[in-house]
């Protein structure tokens, strides 16, 4: 099919989809950029090779993998009309994703008790990193919680259907997306410090 073919209303949600996509592979060359930074720190000879990771890391993979099942169980509900379970969904990814950023900020916290900072005599480069790339995360989860928030408003105002849910999924990519490169970034991150 011609990507010039279709009504307004096509072209337009196909654009939609298309930005999402360049958002999504801009965050991909981001993340890929930290990710070579550390390969290349690692290197280093003040490079630590014996931190675990805060347990309160593991506990939120699996927050998130809940979030983006929960999300799947709103868009299945919303296909069948079923708004209530739909509405119920939304309300609990939501608040998993907040259960998320608790998460892991009580993981730096647990990384402070540990006596690591993120700057000063006790940081390193190690803990730097992951300070870092923790929290260029957890700002797009909260981007996530906003598209989210969008999600739920629209539904309350009656604006999606089995037929219509552009944002819905729109919304869901992205939520997925974060959601599988937190997975990716803890695993990395365990198996290199």
């Amino acid at each position: 099919m011609d990507l010039t073919e279709g009504t307004i209303k096509e072209k337009n949600d196909r654009a939609k989809r298309m930005m999402l996509w360049f958002g999504i592979g801009s965050l991909i060359m981001s993340f890929a950029g930290l990710t070579s930074a550390v390969l290349v720190s690692k290197k280093r000879i003040d490079w630590m090779h014996d931190f675990a990771m805060p347990n309160a890391f593991l506990i939120s993979c699996i927050i998130i993998i809940c979030s983006s099942i929960t999300f799947i169980l709103a868009k299945r509900a919303l296909q069948n009309n079923n708004r209530s379970l739909t509405t119920s969904m939304l309300l609990l990814t939501f608040g998993l994703g907040i259960a998320f950023i608790v998460s892991q900020f009580y993981g730096f916290q647990q990384i402070v008790d540990s006596g690591y900072y993120f700057t000063g005599e006790s940081s390193n480069v190690t803990m730097s990193f992951l300070y870092v790339i923790a929290a260029v995360h957890i700002l797009h989860v909260v981007a996530g919680l906003i598209s989210l928030l969008v999600v739920i408003y629209n539904h309350f105002k009656q604006k999606y259907s089995a037929t219509e849910l552009l944002g819905m999924e729109l919304s869901a990519t992205f939520w997925h997306f974060i959601d599988i490169l937190w997975i990716f970034l803890f695993l990395f991150l365990s198996y290199l410090v």
